[in-house]
């Protein structure tokens, strides 16, 4: 006899939860932006939510240099290492690769945390194969170049899980980024190949100020630079009039999300405005329109907006109920964070208390329109 189903039975998550412990106690030192909690304060909210069953989460591990080096050079993969193992770097390697200076410092584990992140990524990539979502919130460093670091990213994680699923066979992936900086790396990598179609929707004249909207990149690229102050009802309209179509023309294989959570309003290094909402309308938007989907982090400087907001995609694409009010474990997690910013001195209660933020809706000015409607030309 077949049993029935609990209808008060709390939903289980279909995704799966691509992690690692390696970003509890990794920083990048001193007052650098990323010396903060994120992927572990999102890992310990999904977890004291009961958002996540052992079967359903995997252990990210660490990229071989062989792996890295589909994208990277060897010479900048053996720096890298040596970086880590020294915890130093020449004038030589610091002009040639980036690797302690321009805001890319040698930290305790400057190779291991980036690999990390990257095999989380092709480990994605391996596991929906067949179809299925992966949620890899400790990947999304989209700025890594070739041969040197770049935007505190060591290693295009990103490109190396896009390269994994082309390596696999497909032929339409399509990569989508609402970061507020734009994803030049990863626009660089598939400049020549129509395999890859990237979308990058960032804040104009914001470092590293690439990604206009006439920059095509041999027509499989787009480009949305959105002003200062960008809001949920503007998102909203991108979503509907560029995203959407985009994906839909495209009819993509995979479709890969970098999520990043520098584009909400708390967040010191843009000045967009949105709230976590539009992150979680994207990720329920593309969630059906492809048979395999990729989630990754990203930028996000602010702990507090960075944890709930990651937390807040796990939970949409798998359709758990946020609550209005957190239970008392999770807001432990979110008083247990400190921020060495003004803001970290007195928190707003919310903060503490809620996962998702309250909408911030807006005028959608006619340049987002206009930017849209440019997005849209002479698709391939």
């Amino acid at each position: 006899m077949q049993q029935e189903s609990d209808p008060d039975a709390p939903r289980q998550p279909s995704a799966l939860l691509i992690g690692s412990e390696i970003y509890r106690h990794s920083t990048y030192g001193g007052k650098h932006p990323l010396a903060i909690a994120r992927v572990s304060t999102a890992l310990d909210l999904i977890r004291t939510l009961g958002w996540l069953v052992p079967e359903r989460y995997r252990d990210s591990p660490m990229a071989t240099p062989e792996q890295l080096a589909r994208f990277h050079t060897p010479d900048y993969i053996a720096a890298l290492r040596r970086a880590e193992a020294e915890q130093a770097a020449d004038e030589a390697v610091r002009e040639r690769h980036h690797l302690g200076a321009h805001g890319n410092p040698i930290y305790r584990e400057v190779f291991r945390r980036p690999a990390t992140g990257a095999g989380g990524a092709i480990l994605a990539a391996r596991l929906v194969r067949h179809g299925g979502i992966a949620h890899v919130p400790g990947a999304g460093t989209h700025h890594a170049m070739p041969d040197r670091a770049s935007g505190f990213c060591y290693v295009n994680d990103v490109a190396l899980g896009i390269f994994a699923l082309v390596d696999a066979g497909l032929e339409r992936v399509l990569y989508v980024d609402i970061d507020a900086h734009h994803g030049d790396g990863v626009e660089l990598a598939f400049h020549d190949d129509p395999r890859v179609f990237t979308l990058s929707v960032h804040e104009a004249n914001r470092w590293p100020r690439t990604g206009k909207a006439e920059d095509r990149a041999g027509g499989h690229a787009r480009n949305i630079p959105v002003p200062e102050g960008f809001n949920d009802s503007e998102m909203d309209w991108v979503l509907r009039n560029a995203i959407l179509p985009i994906t839909r023309h495209l009819r993509p294989q995979a479709i890969v999300l970098q999520c990043g959570s520098d584009a909400l309003e708390e967040d010191p290094l843009s000045r967009l405005a949105l709230s976590n909402n539009s992150h979680f309308a994207v990720a329920r938007a593309l969630r059906g329109l492809s048979p395999r989907l990729i989630v990754t982090g990203g930028g996000g400087y602010n702990p507090w907006s960075v944890g709930r907001c990651w937390a807040g995609v796990w939970a949409t694409l798998n359709d758990l109920p946020i609550p209005a009010r957190l239970p008392p474990a999770a807001e432990a997690v979110l008083r247990g964070l400190s921020w060495f910013r003004a803001a970290g001195r007195e928190p707003p209660e919310h903060w503490f208390t809620t996962l998702r933020d309250p909408p911030r809706a807006g005028p959608v000015r006619a340049e987002i329109r206009e930017l849209c409607a440019i997005t849209l030309r002479d698709l391939p």
